[in-house]
């Protein structure tokens, strides 16, 4: 903050402008046609980099860079940091998600803002001001029940990213005849995303069944050898399917940034 003051002393120093790429098209457009003038364009965009809170450092450019903004990961912070954090993202950005929200976090957000959405079952927190143009797409499956909260986790945040996922639920390798109606629909997936615990072998049951490129999320679900979830992740790595990628363990939120990534290539994003 005192650099920026340094390099700008005379600009009124703000963060009222939403820094998603859409809005800063129109921003540079008001440039251009003489609406906005440069001096002060360049005071709306000094901010951009970050903000100081003293526990963190707020990124308001990632949106730009990564076409999402900065996404609150809420376990080891208290329910103080997590509000001073969501009141700075929402000075710059139109869309709020908060991953591993805890009850006291959800009721804090909450007072904070009434419009807040808290999904209990991934533990998720979002704050949208308007409503998203879903794309592509992605198609969820997870082998059993007990993964659902990873599951749930990967579907929502790549839904407020804006790709368009369908869901199959509970087709494990312990039935797999389950599996076998939905084979058509796994093939028209743009991306396929498999959720699994115990042993983690469906996504190499549905790799050999598949063109499109598979991520394999392991779970900590499963009895005592699965080692919370270790030898699912391990059974992942060494599939002998092609085309499997791996992320890491309940990691639905990071399934959910790739999907949407690799689902957003087919749009021309």
């Amino acid at each position: 903050m005192k650099v920026i003051r340094q390099l700008f002393p005379h600009f009124p120093l703000r963060l009222n402008t939403v820094m998603d790429p859409r809005q800063l098209k129109k921003l540079l457009a008001q440039v251009k046609n003489g609406r906005v003038s440069i001096e002060s364009a360049m005071a709306r965009l000094a901010l951009l980099p970050s903000e100081d809170l003293g526990f963190a450092s707020v990124d308001h450019h990632r949106s730009l860079r990564q076409g999402f903004p900065e996404v609150i990961l809420c376990e080891g912070k208290t329910a103080t940091q997590v509000v001073e954090i969501a009141t700075s993202l929402r000075k710059a950005q139109a869309t709020l998600l908060a991953t591993r929200v805890n009850s006291d976090i959800a009721k804090a957000l909450k007072r904070w803002n009434r419009r807040v959405v808290y999904h209990e079952l991934p533990r998720l927190v979002v704050l949208q001001s308007r409503p998203v143009s879903l794309q592509g797409d992605i198609v969820l499956v997870t082998a059993g029940t007990a993964d659902l909260p990873v599951a749930e986790e990967m579907k929502i945040c790549a839904t407020v990213m804006g790709s368009r996922v369908h869901t199959v639920y509970d087709v494990g390798v312990a039935g797999l005849h389950r599996l076998v109606p939905t084979l058509d629909r796994l093939r028209q997936a743009r991306v396929v995303v498999v959720v699994a615990g115990m042993e983690g072998a469906l996504p190499s049951v549905i790799g050999g069944l598949v063109q499109c490129p598979l991520i394999a999320v392991p779970t900590s679900q499963g009895y005592g050898a699965n080692f919370g979830g270790l030898s699912a992740l391990l059974a992942m790595l060494n599939s002998c399917a092609g085309g499997v990628g791996v992320v890491n363990i309940d990691n639905g939120f990071g399934a959910a940034c790739l999907a949407h990534r690799i689902n957003l290539l087919g749009e021309g994003a």
